[in-house]
C-alpha cells in the first residue's frame, strides 16, 4: 500500500501494491490540515486496510456463494473467533454428563488400585489413555474412596473429643487433690462456710439464692465470681453449692479460702442431706447399678457406628453417653423443694456457664404460676442449637414415646433455669419424672437419646415459662461458628456440648469469655500449671 501526500497538503493518494485496489485520491480543503488530524487519519487508514485486504482475499477463497456473511469468517478464522465454536464444548459436556450417569450405578472393580492423591489420580490418567468410560469409573471410585477417609477421619476426631471431654485435666485434678489436702492440714481452710452469724441468710427469700451442683472447682469458681461481677447487688447473693463427697474438701478449702465477698457461699455435699437416701430416690440408685445402664454409659461407644454415619449425628450419640448422665449431681435439680424447703425461689446453673449481664431482673418476673422459667430451644437465629423439638430427644418409632408425645413440641434448656419452689410443691413433677425413668429402664433404655434432659422435658410440661433468649445463649460447647456479638449481649452464656473452656478442644476464640474469670496468679493455679492461655502460648514459643 502506498500513501501519497502533495507538497501543497491540499492532496492525499493512496494506492494498493497488490492491485486490489484501485488507488483513489482525496481532495483536501483549502483550509490548512494540523499534523496531528493527518497523523490520526494515517493511523487508522493504517489498520483499516490491511483488515480489508484479509477479508477480501478469504471471500476469495471461499466463493461468495459458499462465504456470504461474517458468520463463514469465523468458522474459518477459528471457533473463538466472533464468538463461534461453542458447540463442540457443550456436545462434549452433555457426553460426559451421560457418561457419568451411566457409571454412577456401577461397582468398581475390588482389585482396582486407586490413586492416594490428585497428582497420583493425573499420573495415572495421563500414563493409561483411559476411554471415557474407563475414565468416569476410575473418577468414581476414587472420590468415593476419598469421600469415605474424610468421613472415618471426622468420625475419628469426634471419638477423640468424646474421650478428651470426658476426662479430667491433669491441671484441674491436681488442683482438686492440692486443696483436699488443704482442708485436711489447715485450719482455716476448714472453717464453716457461710460463718455462723451469716447461717439465717441461707433461708432468707429477701436474697437472691443461686444453686450449682458441680465436682469441678476451678469451674465453680468462674461460676461464682462472674455472678458477682456482674450482679447489682452482691451483697445480697447467696451460693448455694452441692459437690460429691471427694470433692467436698477441695470445694470447702477453695470457698473457705477464697470467699467472694461480699457474697455469701455455703459447700454442702450430698452426702450432708438427710432427704437424699435411697428410700427417696430409688429411681436413681436403680440406675446406678442397671448393668445395661452401664453398659450404655461405660460400655463401647464405636459399636454399632457406621462410617456412613453423620458426624454431628454421632457426636450426639456419643455425648448421650456419657457417664455424668448417671451421677447423683446431675439428677438433683428434681429435687431443688426437698433440698431447700424454706426457699421460695432460685436459679439453677450449670457449671460450665459465665454470667456477664445482672441477673437480678430475673428474680421480678410474674411467671404466672408457672414453675420452671427456661429458654425454648425450637426458634432462633442458630438454625443448629435452636432447632430442638421433641423429635430431637425422643425415639419417636416407640410406641410408648409417639402415643404420649407430639414430635413438633418445643424443648427447653437446663443450664440457667430459674424455679419458683413455692409452686413446684404443689405439682407432682418428681413423681412423673420417675415414672419415666422407670419406664426407660424397662424398655432398655430406647425410649430417648440423651440423659437428663428428656424426662425433665416430659415432667415439666406445662410448667413451663418461656424467657427471653438473650438470657442465655447456648451452644458455645459445640457451635464454632458462634455469633461473637450475640455472645457479647448474652447476660448468660453456655458451652454445652463437649468442648468445655477448660480443655484443650474448647474453642480458642471463645475461652476468653471464660479464661477472664480465672485468677491465674493464684498459687494453688500456678502450682498446677493451670495456664492463661496467651501465657501457655508464649511458653509453648
Amino acid at each position: 500500500m502506498l500513501l501519497r501526500i502533495s507538497p501543497s497538503m491540499r492532496s492525499i493518494t493512496i494506492s494498493s501494491s497488490y492491485g486490489v485496489l484501485d488507488s483513489m485520491k482525496v481532495k483536501v480543503c483549502a483550509r490548512p490540515l494540523s499534523y496531528r488530524t493527518i497523523f490520526y487519519t494515517i493511523l487508522a487508514l493504517t489498520f483499516l486496510f490491511p483488515f480489508a485486504f484479509i477479508l477480501t482475499a478469504v471471500v476469495t477463497l471461499e466463493g461468495v456463494d459458499e462465504c456470504s456473511s461474517l458468520d463463514c469468517l469465523g468458522r474459518r478464522l477459528g471457533p473463538k473467533f466472533l464468538g463461534r465454536g461453542t458447540g463442540d464444548s457443550a456436545r462434549l459436556i452433555r457426553d460426559l454428563y451421560e457418561i457419568l450417569n451411566q457409571v454412577d450405578s456401577k461397582e468398581f472393580p475390588a482389585e482396582l488400585m486407586l490413586p492416594g492423591s490428585f497428582s497420583e489420580f493425573l499420573s495415572e490418567v495421563k500414563n493409561n489413555q483411559h476411554d471415557m468410560k474407563t475414565f468416569a469409573i476410575f473418577l468414581k471410585a476414587t472420590m468415593e474412596q476419598m469421600d469415605m477417609e474424610v468421613k472415618r477421619s471426622k468420625l475419628a476426631e469426634q471419638l477423640n473429643k468424646h474421650f478428651a471431654a470426658g476426662a479430667i485435666p491433669k491441671g484441674i485434678h491436681c488442683l482438686s487433690l492440692r486443696l483436699s489436702d488443704e482442708y485436711s492440714s489447715n485450719a482455716h481452710a476448714r472453717k464453716q462456710l457461710p460463718p455462723p452469724e451469716m447461717l439465717p441468710l441461707l433461708s432468707d427469700n429477701s436474697f437472691q439464692h443461686f444453686v450449682l451442683s458441680t465436682d469441678n472447682v476451678l469451674a465453680a469458681s468462674v461460676v461464682v465470681n462472674s455472678a458477682v461481677r456482674s450482679s447489682s447487688r452482691p451483697e445480697k447473693t447467696v451460693f448455694h453449692l452441692i459437690t460429691d463427697k471427694k470433692t467436698y474438701p477441695a470445694m470447702h478449702s477453695w470457698f473457705a479460702l477464697y470467699p467472694p465477698s461480699p457474697a455469701i457461699v455455703e459447700v454442702k455435699g450430698v452426702h450432708m442431706f438427710d432427704w437424699l437416701t435411697r428410700e427417696n430416690i430409688p429411681v436413681l440408685e436403680a440406675i446406678e447399678t442397671h448393668h445395661a445402664v452401664r453398659n450404655h454409659y461405660l460400655g463401647n461407644h464405636v459399636k454399632g457406628t457406621n462410617v456412613s454415619d453423620d458426624p454431628r449425628i454421632f457426636a450426639s450419640k456419643l455425648q448421650a453417653k456419657s457417664p455424668k448422665y448417671i451421677s447423683l449431681l446431675n439428677h438433683l435439680r428434681i429435687y431443688l423443694p426437698e433440698l431447700f424447703p424454706n426457699l421460695n425461689k432460685v436459679i439453677f446453673l450449670d457449671d460450665d456457664i459465665v454470667i456477664q449481664h445482672d441477673l437480678s431482673p430475673l428474680w421480678n418476673i410474674n411467671m404466672a404460676g408457672k414453675v420452671n422459667g427456661a429458654v425454648e430451644t425450637c426458634r432462633g437465629e442458630d438454625k443448629w442449637v435452636m432447632s430442638k423439638h421433641f423429635r430431637t430427644y425422643f425415639n419417636f418409632s416407640h410406641p410408648v414415646i409417639s402415643e404420649n408425645f407430639n414430635p413438633d413440641e418445643c424443648a427447653w434448656a437446663y443450664g440457667m433455669n430459674i424455679f419458683d419452689l413455692s409452686a413446684w410443691r404443689k405439682t407432682k413433677i418428681r413423681d412423673i419424672y420417675h415414672y419415666w425413668l422407670k419406664e426407660n429402664l424397662k424398655s432398655n433404655l430406647t425410649l430417648w437419646k440423651f440423659g437428663t434432659l428428656p424426662p425433665a422435658l416430659i415432667a415439666f410440661r406445662g410448667h413451663i415459662f418461656p424467657i427471653n433468649p438473650s438470657w442465655h445463649m447456648l451452644g458455645l460447647g459445640y457451635q464454632e461458628k458462634t455469633d461473637l456479638d450475640r455472645v457479647k449481649k448474652a447476660a448468660v452464656i453456655h458451652y454445652n456440648g463437649q468442648c468445655k473452656p477448660w480443655l484443650e478442644i474448647g474453642f480458642k476464640h471463645l475461652q476468653p469469655f471464660w479464661t477472664k474469670h480465672v485468677n491465674y496468679s493464684n498459687d494453688f493455679i500456678r502450682n498446677c500449671h493451670i495456664l492463661d492461655p496467651e501465657e501457655y502460648k508464649q511458653d509453648r514459643a
